[in-house]
């Protein structure tokens, strides 16, 4: 899992220890995240499957992607597919996605970068492995985030940020037992490179064996630890977590994540996905691709897909083969 790395962690600069008077978020709940498919069939855990959405809010879905070995001709992707009313946020940690959309805007995304879409009022996207990694096979591993927008933000122009691997700003905690990869939001007065319209953080932290983080985290916001590999404990209760578990914590000033001494042989220690956002608390209508206010917003979103409001795929765009898939990345 190389995402980012450091040679020497020592030289990063130290999260603070929490002060005196901060409390300790203890565990709501642990969930653990089923398989499936997506696209035209890349492996996925969905992450936050079992979680009230109200302990998710601002945030709606989460889909680990892999980590799989694909042999040569078996890497997948998606179909052209439309989106309106959130943000994607597709995090790579090993391997390479292209994507592309309506409006003209796409790139390529490898080890450790970002590609963060707000969808706004609306567009057609596709994303796919390149046609080397299809024809080669390889390793790969990410994960996709869907980050719910407010009303009055639902409508916006769609964008793209795309944030490279060493844009992230990279810490360690008192001890240098951790790296932790800002992505977005702030941490002790570091902020990643994403800019949010809903006030949010978002880290990858890869956890040292025997090692525990303790990070300050904004009272306002709520917090989730997301396991990608490894084995651990979260909470100052010590609760036991493995790879695919989400821990959903409750109130408090501090989050606590703890790698377990013992590790599978193959990883560096515990590898987890931190976020936390401040919650929007509007009506949400959910159907497929859109996420709105309304059951009739939902619906007039489909209706204007249909009609072809939401864009035309480009006509320069020549898909190569063994592409299909969904409306859900």
């Amino acid at each position: 899992m190389p995402a980012v790395t450091v040679s020497d962690v020592t030289t990063l600069p130290r999260v603070p220890e929490p002060g005196p008077t901060d409390v300790d978020r203890h565990v709501r709940s642990v969930t653990t995240a089923p398989s499936g498919y997506e696209g035209e069939g890349f492996p996925v855990r969905r992450a936050f499957a079992g979680a009230d959405l109200r302990d998710l809010d601002p945030f709606l879905h989460m889909d680990q992607m892999g980590e799989v070995e694909y042999a040569p001709g078996e890497p997948r992707g998606t179909s052209w597919h439309p989106h309106r009313g959130f943000e994607t946020v597709t995090y790579i940690i090993d391997g390479t996605f292209e994507h592309a959309d309506s409006h003209g805007g796409g790139g390529v995304i490898s080890n450790g970068d970002t590609q963060w879409m707000t969808a706004g009022g609306g567009l057609l996207h596709i994303e796919r492995p390149p046609e080397a990694l299809v024809m080669s096979g390889g390793l790969f591993h990410g994960l996709q985030l869907w980050v719910n927008l407010p009303r009055a933000d639902k409508w916006l122009e769609p964008k793209y940020q795309d944030l490279r691997a060493g844009e992230s700003v990279l810490l360690t905690t008192p001890d240098g037992g951790a790296l932790i990869r800002v992505i977005a939001g702030e941490l002790a007065g570091h902020r990643g490179p994403g800019s949010t319209h809903t006030p949010m953080a978002m880290m990858h932290a890869t956890v040292s064996p025997g090692a525990t983080v303790r990070l300050p985290w904004r009272r306002d916001f709520n917090a989730l630890v997301y396991v990608l590999s490894g084995a651990g404990t979260v909470g100052p209760e010590g609760r036991p977590v493995r790879t695919g578990q989400l821990a959903v914590f409750g109130p408090g000033d501090v989050i606590t994540v703890a790698g377990a001494v013992k590790q599978e042989s193959h990883l560096a220690g515990l590898d987890v996905v931190i976020l936390g956002g401040q919650p929007i608390r509007e009506p949400i209508a959910w159907g497929g691709p859109f996420v709105m206010n309304t059951k009739a917003e939902v619906l007039q979103a489909f209706e204007d897909y249909q009609k072809g409001k939401l864009g035309v795929i480009p006509a320069t765009y020549v898909p190569h083969g063994g592409l299909g898939g969904s409306t859900g990345s």
